[in-house]
Parts: structure tokens; sequence; C-alpha cells
């Protein structure tokens, strides 16, 4: 087992909290008692992972005496909205749980963001732990403190930074990983090559079949670098008012995928990849990288089983999708571009004919 600390205060430990990242870390609940205030803890998961993992989790606790009560949601990005998040909260009330009765999430990432929420706003904050299933969720979205929904005119755009008191990766959950799931986590991996760590980006590169063949040291290798870079933006941006927006290359074409196809029917990766494609292009329009790193990246993402193609919802959709996108300020969109395979950088300056251009000329189909 390997333990990165995310640290966000000035004082040693003040609101700093560990990521355990390993194989079998969800039957060792000695790893999360600490930060159990109570004898009775909320587990929220999802129709997919509780048949796999809930007993587990629910046995370990118990065998500490810790009673859980599990609250399971319906499977989908689809789902990730108002009327899920009020099947948590009715739950809560009707159990009549406490400002110090824990929430556990128990799955990937929408189930992360729903628990997460729902956490922070139920008696106005409750404790919260995530125990994330997938490889999107374990290398992203469990670490970092974003939780929320999706709204119809907009993906994430109602939520809160709530921070979990504990992270557990158990890398066994990734065996039970479907394929596509598998795929659009190593998207999210890539990622962090492309903004910060070029190095990172060279060995996923050399071991991209080691890491889609589910090699056990190679993914625990590719989560733990993942996680550290991951914790050190966080450590410098908690709330995304600087370098933190650098995390969401590809995120802006991203959302506006998933948002114009419907939710689901594009997984987050895959509108990633296909986004991070899109802003590589814009990128070398601009003039700031190279034909040669656009193919890189595309190869790249080829080779992972990624989409590189986004979807022609044509160009007014895109504008007005984007124009909801979070990063949006005094009205001008602003745009996570790459300087250099390595280095990314944050541009509200993109001309309007180039952005039009290469939304009409690098899109695929309908």
């Amino acid at each position: 087992m390997k333990t990165i600390t995310v640290s966000l205060a000035r004082v040693p430990g003040e609101r700093s909290y560990p990521i355990h990242i390993g194989e079998g870390v969800l039957s060792r609940p000695g790893l999360m008692l600490e930060y159990l205030p109570q004898k009775r803890v909320v587990i929220v998961s999802n129709t997919t992972v509780a048949p796999l993992y809930l007993e587990k989790l629910g046995s370990a606790l118990e065998s500490h005496g810790v009673a859980p009560v599990p609250i399971i949601l319906p499977d989908g990005e689809e789902y990730k909205n108002w009327q899920t998040l009020n099947l948590i909260f009715d739950a809560l009330l009707t159990h009549r749980c406490e400002r110090s009765t824990p929430i556990i999430a128990l799955g990937g990432g929408v189930v992360g963001d729903l628990a997460g929420f729902a956490a922070a706003t139920y008696l106005r904050g409750v404790p919260f732990i995530q125990v994330p299933t997938t490889l999107l969720a374990q290398v992203d979205s469990s670490v970092g403190g974003k939780t929320g929904i999706n709204h119809p005119l907009g993906k994430n755009m109602i939520g809160a930074f709530y921070q979990p008191r504990v992270v557990l990766a158990d890398t066994e959950a990734l065996d039970t990983l479907p394929e596509r799931q598998l795929r659009a986590g190593i998207a999210e991996i890539i990622k962090y090559g492309l903004i910060r760590d070029p190095i990172f980006l060279e060995w996923i590169e050399s071991n991209m079949p080691a890491l889609l063949a589910r090699d056990a040291g190679i993914l625990m290798q590719a989560i733990q670098r993942s996680c550290m870079n991951k914790a050190e933006v966080v450590e410098a941006d908690e709330r995304e008012s600087g370098v933190r927006a650098l995390l969401n290359l590809g995120h802006t074409f991203g959302h506006a995928i998933e948002n114009g196809m419907g939710y689901g029917v594009w997984l987050h990766g895959e509108a990633v990849a296909a986004g991070t494609v899109l802003a590589a292009e814009l990128s070398r329009r601009m003039g700031m990288i190279t034909q040669a790193d656009v193919e890189r990246i595309v190869n790249l993402y080829r080779q992972a089983g990624l989409p590189v193609a986004a979807p022609n919802l044509g160009t007014a959709k895109y504008l007005r999708l984007m124009g909801l996108d979070k990063k949006v300020e005094g009205g001008k969109l602003r745009f996570v571009l790459l300087e250099c395979i390595g280095g990314a950088v944050v541009r509200s300056d993109v001309p309007a004919d180039i952005l039009a251009e290469t939304l009409m000329e690098c899109t695929a189909y309908a």
C-alpha cells in the first residue's frame, strides 16, 4: 500500500487527509476507523457496484462494531441530478442520521459527486469518506473535494467544494471494471502528463499495453503518480481560482460533448479524450504547439482505445454549451491550452474565427 497526503492548511495536519492506494484496502476498515465519529455509517453506492463490494465493506466495518446503512442509487451519469440526490436525503432523514454520521461513497465518480454533495449539505456538513471503485475516480474525482450534480443546461454547475476525511483506492476493484470504463480512466491519467508531467507522459506511452492489460504493478504506479499530481495542484489552489483550472484540459469541449449528446451516452473520459484533441488542435492553430505534438496526443489516445474525433454538434451548439462552462469569466470563454507537451495555460484571448474553424474542421459526425 502507498499513502499520499493532501495538505490543505498551513498548519501541518490541519485539514490534511490521506489517500491510501493498494490491493485489498477495501477490506481494511482500520484505515478509516479514526475518521468515524460514531458507530453508524451511511454507505452510498449504486446498482452496479453494490452487488460487488457493499457486503465486503459492510462486513469489514461490522467486524469493528460499526453498523452500515446502505443507500443504493441507479447507475449512470444520467442520474447525477436533483432527483437522485433527494433519494440520499430521503434515506438520511428516514434513518435520522446525525451531524456526526459519516457518509461513505462506494463507487465511481457519479456516486462520489452525489454522496459528497449530500455530505456537504445535509445538516450543513457531515463527515465524508471516498472509496472509489473506478480508475477515473481513483486517479481524479475522489481527490480534491469537488462534489455536485448536473443540470440539463450544464454539467457540474451545481455543487460544493467539500473535502473527504480519507480516500481508500483499492486496486483490486479494477478487476471487475468494464473495459470501456478502464479506458475512460486512462484518459484522465494522460491528462496529468500533458498539463504538467512530461516524464510521466513518456512512461504512459511506454506502458500503455500494460495499463490496458491491467498489470497490477503498472496500474498502482499510474494511480500513485496521478494522485501525487492531483494533490500538488489541489494543495496550491483548493477552490480553482488559479492553477487548478489547468486540470480541466479538454473538459470545456468534453462537457459540451457530454451534455450535447445526452448525459451517459459518452463516458466522461471519452469526452475528455476527444475534447483534449480539440484543445490540442486549437493550441496548434494559435501557434502554441506543433503538428507533431498534436499527432503524438492523437496517437496516445488511439493506443488507449479512446475517441479522438468529437461529434459534430454544430458550432453554434458547441458555443452555447461551452458558454455555461465554470471557467467563463466576464462573459468570455476561457480555454485550457497547451504551450508544450507538459505545459498548460488558461487563455481567454482565443480568436472567434480560429475557434469556429477548429470546431468546423475537427469534429467528425453527428
